[in-house]
């Protein structure tokens, strides 16, 4: 991909569509450290996070992928990974229920989702002591960096598959998806060990976590979920799952 290729038009603002405009409209709302990636029908790559929108290319941020004319950009490890130097990270498909919703947590380790239909992220953003609420589209991907507090749901009426990866820890692991009640559990082992009845922590098994601001900041969350739900499509939205079951029908083989 090319930015004499591709579709991006920067005096126009447009990117097959409306992708460019979505993106670019989600930007200013992201936390510090969270990005988004719209992977798009015409082939091209949009990157967003809260300094803007642009579009990703091989002039920057793609390395060379075999052969000259492919590229490739590493979104867990590099180059050099190898068995003496892993990257130490789980992918997974998961399917989320109709109109349902993960408690809210945080990942011990940084966290991508690639979502393939309609979904919405509740992130905590610790800059403006505020819920941002991020709507995911088909072939939108978000990164949530380590221990930021966040919600995940299907605003869909059918089941929604997600591409998911976690660097650091499997399901199982107790640091995988810490939500308010473990981060409040955490907090009070915390003090009742150091001695005092409340105030801030210092030493934690997770090396400067302050779990009662974490659990403070999933119970915000929480409440903005209660309030919102989990969201709904939009008619546009709902019209474009159609027109999109009807290309995949006329794809398959006969």
């Amino acid at each position: 991909m090319s930015r004499n290729s591709s579709r991006f038009d920067a005096s126009s603002g447009t990117l097959d569509g409306g992708g460019l405009r979505l993106v670019r409209r989600l930007a200013g709302r992201l936390p510090g450290g969270v990005e988004l990636y719209g992977l798009l029908p015409g082939g091209g790559i949009v990157f967003a996070d809260r300094d803007g929108a642009r579009e990703l290319g091989p002039e920057r941020e793609f390395l060379r992928f075999i052969d000259d004319g492919q590229f490739a950009h590493y979104l867990v490890g590099d180059a050099a990974t190898s068995p003496e130097r892993p990257s130490n990270a789980t992918v997974k498909l998961g399917v989320v229920g109709p109109r349902s919703a993960f408690t809210p947590h945080a990942h011990g380790g940084e966290h991508f989702v690639l979502s393939l239909g309609h979904a919405a992220c509740g992130l905590y953003d610790a800059d403006r002591a505020q819920v941002t609420q991020v709507p995911l589209v088909p072939g939108v991907m978000i990164r949530i960096p380590e221990m930021m507090p966040h919600s995940f749901a299907n605003r869909g009426s059918a089941p929604l598959t997600i591409l998911a990866a976690n660097t650091g820890y499997g399901i199982d692991h107790e640091d995988y998806a810490i939500t308010a009640r473990e981060a409040e559990r955490r907090s009070a082992a915390a003090l009742a060990e150091a001695g005092v009845a409340d105030g801030p922590l210092s030493t934690v098994p997770r090396a400067g976590t302050d779990f009662a601001a974490l659990a403070a900041a999933l119970r915000d969350i929480e409440g903005a979920q209660r309030l919102r739900g989990t969201g709904t499509t939009t008619v546009r939205e709902r019209l474009a799952t159609r027109m999109r079951r009807i290309a995949s029908a006329l794809e398959a083989p006969r």
